[in-house]
């Protein structure tokens, strides 16, 4: 008999409650116990929503981050946070800076802040020292337990496992994460004692470096780790998830514990080899449902592969999604707007699980138990294939007559680089920012009253024109040398563009966790994409006649749309990467045409997503910069063209970021204290860069000597002259009160690092 579980589960709530709660009490405006008790509340709908699944998940659910409570739980906390009155307010600190009650406090250098793994979702980097200790700190997981069992279920604990915990850390003096396993072994032992006296019969640890390319010194550690952790009772189900074992199966497989669990969405070809080499007496996890996108799965397609494999491993098969639908919005039901064929094609987390029950009852009881359904989602599949919606001829004519002129420059970096200074004339390090300014409640409110046709379209105009007038006076009186427009009118940086682009739809409440309380609305690539009108020209033209300064045309780059999109799965993605690449060169020619000299071309998702292996590196990284060039080349040498990114490690992709050939490039630096520039201390890369000096991830406001330092430290790997100053990313997050003060500070830095080599 066939069972099914869920690896994780979204956490923001129905209608964002987790958001909104937080934000509440990093305000001041509720207490404690209302966020606890809001997030209980949500906790407990998740698992209701769940009961269906033999074994629920208990412990993914986070306040912020679950690689930070991994840290809590295990006691690793650095001394700066320590300070905190509570448990939770270190817990904060350590996210953001704050907590609640010391808004107006100058906080401390939060945690540092990158990718999980190729995914959009931003985690917490534990930190090691020779300092660091562990001890266990098992207070909120238990409790959660006993929650689940309370509500009659089975719960099953997910943890990170002690080697992917490790591979995530950074160290700042020590030179060996590895070096500390035999200090971590002891808590994780201790943990799964307490597991065992309080009943729990599974817990899900999660191992995803088994999909990466990894040494014999981290393989060993797994033998040495999972050796280690045997118990009597308590049965270890190893996850991964997002890749492939490859070199690694053998080792997942004979590893001492009860299940594996693999991701047989993107390790299908894996499945029969597992098989072979699992032990007898080991269970078979098979992730069957896709916990990345949103598309329904092919039920019928995937019985037809399914069923021999159930029928050979019998009672020791589970289904589960390849990973946990944290990546997915929770339910379809909620999308009334949403054109009905393309509604048809869909399957949010809810309806996922609902595909699991499907799958499972279909193996238990034969495929006749659910017909009617089978019968339903072959209609859906049908109609996605047949759809006039999805193919655009024209558009696939034009991808195909793609040539290597496109991507090409008309002349090299210094010889565009001295017209451009001529035209421009900035000072050394010029000041400016990343794009966005506050979107504040009456941005979102102007914006909302005209989608709901409660604004008419003069009226809307004008207010975001006034809006786009404060940021423009706002940064002359900073004195910052390069402006933007502040973007009011756009949503998101992905959802603006793909509204007005062709092949794109939208849902109303699909949102999606990026970090702490930030929650994105990916777009839905469904078809062949397409630009009919320029997208961004009248905003950036209104702004620049407001100013004699340069003014920046801000565009989202093709790869970051694509890695931050919920992207078709029919074709390719270096297809649909190519149709974007075509439609954003036309806008960015149309600006250039408007007279914009300056355009930015933000493509923070590059890195992103980079495969986990380095043997699909070159194939990912070749598409990926041909689609930048393609749509930033077609300009004049005098057009400076820029990009960004951020909360990534770049040192090992360099080479492909100076293939980008971006004039000037703006990353984030400052959470790492410059550390994302050691590889130009052996890398002679050609271009400008602007490292970022104010992290605004967090309320914290640098201060004029922070930001000095931080250049400075620039400064001794990259010459002076080719050195901007800017912050890590957009501000639309920020608030008005924090945004001046720091911007101000930021500009000061850079008349003071002037005046240093004057």
């Amino acid at each position: 008999m066939a069972r099914i579980h869920n690896l994780g589960f979204p956490r923001m709530g129905r209608q964002r409650q987790l958001k909104f709660a937080l934000e509440n009490y990093w305000r001041g405006e509720q207490p404690e116990q209302a966020l606890l008790d809001q997030a209980k509340s949500i906790r407990h709908d998740n698992w209701e929503c769940q009961a269906a699944c033999d074994l629920v998940p208990v412990g993914e659910f986070s306040l912020y981050d679950h690689v930070l409570d991994m840290s809590f739980l295990l006691g690793n906390v650095p001394e700066r946070f320590k300070l905190a009155d509570s448990e939770l307010d270190q817990y904060f600190r350590a996210a953001r800076g704050r907590s609640a009650g010391d808004e107006q406090q100058s906080g401390v250098a939060a945690g540092e802040m990158t990718k999980w793994f190729d995914t959009n979702y931003h985690y917490i980097v534990p930190e090691l020292s020779l300092a660091t200790t562990f001890e266990l700190r098992p207070e909120g997981l238990i409790t959660q337990i006993e929650e689940a069992k309370a509500r009659g279920l089975k719960p099953k604990p997910v943890i990170i496992g002690p080697v992917s915990y490790l591979w995530l850390c950074k160290t700042k003096d020590y030179s060996s994460r590895l070096a500390l396993l035999h200090n971590l072994l002891p808590v994780y032992r201790e943990l799964f004692a307490l597991l065992e006296n309080h009943g729990v019969q599974w817990v899900q640890v999660d191992e995803p470096i088994l999909v990466h390319d990894i040494n014999e010194h981290w393989k060993s550690a797994l033998e040495k780790s999972y050796h280690s952790l045997k118990t009597k009772s308590l049965q270890v189900l190893l996850t991964t998830y997002f890749g492939s074992l490859q070199d690694n199966l053998q080792l997942a497989c004979r590893l001492p514990v009860a299940g594996l669990h693999l991701d047989a969405i993107r390790a299908r070809d894996e499945v029969q080899k597992v098989i072979d080499w699992l032990p007898a007496h080991k269970f078979l996890s098979l992730g069957v449902i896709d916990g990345r996108n949103i598309w329904k799965n092919d039920l019928n397609a995937t019985l037809d592969w399914l069923e021999p494999i159930a029928e050979q491993l019998g009672e020791r098969i589970w289904l589960a999604p390849s990973c946990s639908l944290l990546h997915v919005p929770v339910d379809l039901e909620t999308e009334q707007k949403l054109h009905p064929e393309i509604r048809n094609w869909l399957s949010f987390a809810l309806q996922k699980l609902a595909e699991l029950q499907i799958l499972k009852t279909a193996l238990n009881q034969g495929r006749d138990a659910v017909r009617a359904a089978l019968e339903d989602n072959k209609a859906a599949m049908a109609s996605r294939r047949s759809s006039s919606k999805v193919c655009n001829p024209l558009v696939q004519a034009a991808v195909a007559k793609i040539s290597p002129l496109l991507g090409k420059r008309s002349s090299a970096y210094a010889h565009r680089a001295a017209k451009q200074k001529a035209l421009l004339g900035l000072p050394d390090f010029p000041t400016t920012t990343i794009g966005s300014f506050p979107q504040t409640a009456e941005i979102r409110r102007l914006r909302r009253a005209f989608k709901n046709k409660e604004l008419d379209k003069a009226s809307y105009l004008q207010a975001m024109r006034a809006e786009i007038s404060r940021s423009v006076e706002q940064q002359e009186a900073l004195g910052i040398d390069v402006l933007v427009h502040g973007e009011p009118e756009r949503n998101d940086m992905v959802e603006y563009f793909g509204e007005q682009l062709k092949g794109f739809a939208f849902s109303e409440n699909g949102w999606v966790q990026s970090y702490g309380s930030r929650c994105v609305k990916p777009p839905i690539i469904y078809g062949d994409i397409s630009r009919s009108e320029a997208m961004t020209v009248e905003w950036i033209r209104f702004a620049q006649g407001l100013t004699e300064k340069p003014m920046k045309g801000m565009l989202t780059g093709p790869v970051t749309i694509l890695n931050w999109s919920f992207v078709r799965d029919d074709q390719p993605r270096e297809k649909t990467c190519y149709q974007l690449a075509l439609a954003v060169r036309e806008e960015v020619q149309d600006l250039e045409r408007a007279g914009v000299a300056i355009i930015q071309i933000d493509e923070a998702a590059l890195r992103e997503g980079l495969p986990l292996r380095k043997s699909q590196w070159q194939h990912y990284l070749k598409w990926a910069v041909e689609s930048f060039r393609i749509c930033a080349n077609g300009v004049r040498d005098e057009t400076q063209i820029h990009t960004h990114m951020c909360y990534s490690e770049f040192n090992d992709i360099i080479e492909a970021i100076a293939r980008m050939d971006a004039d000037v490039i703006t990353i984030e630096t400052s959470r790492s204290q410059m550390e994302l520039l050691d590889v130009f201390e052996d890398y002679n890369y050609p271009n400008d860069i602007g490292p970022g000096v104010y992290d605004i991830h967090s309320p914290n406001i640098p201060t004029v000597e922070q930001m000095v330092s931080l250049m400075q430290q620039a400064a001794e790997r990259i010459p002076r002259e080719r050195l901007w100053v800017n912050p890590d990313c957009g501000l639309k997050t920020r608030r008005w009160e924090e945004v001046l003060p720091a911007l101000k500070n930021m500009v000061a830095a850079a008349q003071q690092l002037r005046a240093s080599v004057a």
